[in-house]
């Protein structure tokens, strides 16, 4: 096992944003205003990091359309992606470059249920050797599709804001300088980066930014 604390329901989420609250003031401010962050699970597996590939540089509308059309012609399988030639998949709207990716991903081979019990550092590290699935996108497989309670997405320009905001910085910090100011909030760094999504959705609501 990683000994990673998973996430498991709504009471790790009170439990980490109590804990957050009482040693930072300005999370104390945000759950006030926006209370608890909920719980985001996704499944976990090849299809996450489908998705993610999918997703990258369109609209969550061309998104879907783009992994349904890959649905109904069964090209949503490692297995698949790696005997489908490049028409198939451009057929399903995939760029070039995308379907390199995918095929890439099918090919690695990556034990999914291991990585349920890997320590979070070694799954970013892991799948970063992928191309196309950059840190972000393995910070985030670690946090929404495996529930990891200690992980962090700095390079998220939704977090970088919401932090600008919450803690009153002249700029938006960058990704090295909160991934060094998320350390405070470890070990609930997944917890922290929900309530920094709330805040950021708040704010803008309120005040119209993004």
């Amino acid at each position: 096992m990683s000994g990673d604390r998973i996430l498991t329901g709504e009471a790790c989420m009170a439990e980490g944003m109590a804990w957050l609250a009482a040693r930072e003031p300005r999370f104390a401010r945000a759950k006030a205003l926006c209370g608890t962050p909920p719980l985001r699970r996704r499944p976990d597996g090849f299809a996450a990091l489908m998705g993610a590939i999918v997703s990258q540089q369109v609209s969550t509308a061309a998104a879907r359309a783009i992994t349904a059309r890959l649905h109904v012609a069964g090209l949503d399988s490692p297995d698949a992606i790696a005997q489908a030639t490049d028409e198939a998949l451009r057929a399903a709207g995939l760029s070039r470059q995308k379907i390199r990716y995918l095929r890439a991903l099918a090919l690695a081979d990556i034990d999914f249920v291991a990585l349920r019990d890997t320590p979070s550092p070694q799954i970013v590290a892991q799948l970063t050797t992928l191309p196309g699935i950059g840190r972000w996108t393995a910070e985030i497989y670690a946090m929404f599709s495996l529930g990891r309670a200690d992980v962090f997405a700095p390079a998220d320009l939704a977090l970088q804001e919401s932090t600008r905001l919450l803690f009153d910085l002249p700029d938006r910090p960058r990704e090295a300088a909160l991934r060094r100011m998320a350390e405070e909030w470890s070990p609930w760094r997944t917890v922290a980066a929900g309530m920094l999504w709330a805040y950021y959705h708040h704010a803008k609501n309120r005040e119209g930014i993004g």
